[in-house]
């Protein structure tokens, strides 16, 4: 059976405020300026993307379970879910699929409580304050790990 060619895209709580919410932090790309860039970038690997945002935790998580039919792998922005939710990481852990968190802000020069993760050791990939830009990155280096092209 061959690897699915599509990659779900995983946007949570309070990501649809992109470009509104905290420029200063998060820069004036939106929501959809993300789904471009990340869909282009598994385009150029010739990769589907499916995109979902949501400020419900369920929501997600019905997501990332449903990824299983038919998705290689998984790219995550949890948003605050990042630093409180044990079954969004469960949910990916759950899935097997490889994993590539992403933070449009470097969490770790943040508030302290910003820098746990739950989502990081089911995460192969990282990119951390990086920016909007920052999807294309995780997307690439996702795309390596599932191909067998690098390590993580």
């Amino acid at each position: 059976m061959s690897t699915p060619r599509r990659l779900l895209l995983v946007n949570g709580p309070n990501l649809n405020l992109l470009g509104i919410r905290e420029p200063g932090v998060y820069g004036h790309e939106t929501l959809d300026d993300v789904v471009r860039i990340a869909t282009d970038a598994a385009a150029s690997h010739g990769f589907e993307m499916r995109a979902v945002q949501s400020n419900h935790e369920g929501v997600l998580i019905d997501a990332i379970h449903a990824a299983r039919e038919d998705c290689a792998g998984i790219v995550i922005n949890p948003g605050g879910l990042t630093h409180t939710s044990v079954v969004l990481r469960d949910a990916l852990s759950g899935v097997a699929l490889p994993v590539a968190e992403v933070h449009i802000s470097d969490v770790y020069a943040r508030e302290p409580f910003r820098h746990h993760s739950y989502v990081h050791d089911v995460a192969a990939v990282h990119v951390i304050g990086e920016g909007v830009p920052g999807y294309a990155y995780a997307v690439n280096l996702l795309v390596d790990v599932i191909t067998g092209r690098a390590d993580g």
